[in-house]
């Protein structure tokens, strides 16, 4: 089955993905920062007992990965793919994944919470993201009773996740928000209105080619309808102004605005060595001029790609073996000049 990153979804040309998060507890366990190791290995038998083999869940056809067998660079790779969190990957304790055949659903088991369930979707996506993960936690809870308080809602390791346990977040492309150092505003604007914004991986994470990923922190009084239509409509309001930003700074400056796209490409197409911040950077130009029309025969899902292939520890994946930092560099050039070795790729521009 065809990984989710590589799907176009709706609003594509801002909006990377969207993902829901729900994070639940076993009520008969203590929690994660209280397990003994025993218990740490209950949770997760329980978890994939409840999910793998199961006809609640053959829709997904599910795998399990016993994280702590995993060597750094595989454990690495689950965060580059966005199936785990960076936290998750470091926890001592026992813990599993379990993942569909498409990687659009994950769950963490025994992350800061017993179970974390999340679903991701390409583009503007939210509510679908919501059903979907809706639906795997009513068949989790065929097998088990996760901790709920009549008045609090789900109960959770974090204060800040009592209530629906959700969060729901979207990761987009701001290269004109950030050209133009308008980002400070919709920063500003964000935390203003109770929202949260990360880098790639999330908490404590940077912003890194011009991407951002923007999500709630309320989850205690708002229903989940209500969480994915109030971050829906702030992000919809944020992708209007990038591409009006766009449009008009592409209009003020045509030849500068292709040039940074144009020298971008040609770096990426022909460098011998490049570290994987500025290949993010690079790659974000090229991505705009895909979505402004500029730069033909290449997708945004190719360009979605690129992005994972990149990074260090899938960097290594794809080339069979552990690699260290300047040799990274080179097989990271020569993956990219592989990868973007045609000329028919670049349109013509304005003349």
């Amino acid at each position: 089955m065809v990984e989710w990153y590589f799907e176009k979804g709706p609003e594509s040309d801002v909006v990377i993905s969207s993902r829901v998060r729900l994070a639940r507890n076993l009520s008969d366990m203590p929690f994660p920062a209280r397990m003994s190791e025993t218990q740490s290995g209950e949770v997760v038998s329980r978890i994939k007992t409840a999910v793998i083999g199961k006809g609640a869940f053959s829709d997904w056809d599910f795998s399990f990965i016993d994280v702590p067998e995993l060597n750094q660079v595989d454990r690495q790779v689950l965060v580059e793919k966005r199936l785990v969190s960076p936290e998750f990957i470091q926890k001592k304790t026992q813990t599993g994944v379990l993942f569909s055949s498409d990687e659009r659903v994950s769950i963490m088991v025994n992350e800061e919470d017993h179970v974390r369930i999340q679903c991701i979707y390409p583009g503007l996506q939210l509510n679908n993201a919501w059903h979907l993960c809706n639906r795997i936690d009513l068949a989790l809870e065929q097998e088990n009773d996760f901790a709920f308080n009549k008045d609090y809602g789900y109960l959770t390791c974090c204060p800040t996740n009592v209530g629906t346990g959700m969060r729901a977040s979207a990761m987009l492309h701001l290269p004109a928000l950030v050209m133009t150092g308008m980002i400070r505003n919709i920063l500003d604007a964000c935390g203003k209105l109770g929202l949260a914004v990360r880098g790639i991986y999330g908490e404590n994470t940077e912003a890194s080619g011009n991407m951002f990923q923007i999500s709630n922190q309320v989850t205690l009084g708002h229903t989940e309808e209500e969480i994915v239509a109030g971050i829906t409509n702030v992000i919809s309001q944020i992708i209007e102004r990038e591409r009006a930003l766009r449009s008009e700074v592409y209009k003020q400056t045509p030849h500068m605005f292709e040039d940074r796209i144009f020298r971008s490409y040609g770096l990426l197409a022909n460098s011998r060595m490049m570290g994987a911040e500025e290949s993010m950077r690079l790659l974000s130009d090229l991505r705009l001029g895909v979505e402004m029309g500029i730069v033909g025969n290449i997708t945004e899902q190719k360009i979605n790609e690129l992005l994972l292939l990149v990074q260090p520890a899938s960097l290594q994946r794809h080339e069979g073996k552990v690699l260290g930092p300047e040799e990274r560099d080179v097989r990271r050039s020569a993956l990219l000049r592989d990868k973007l070795d045609d000329r028919k790729a670049i349109g013509s521009g304005n003349e």
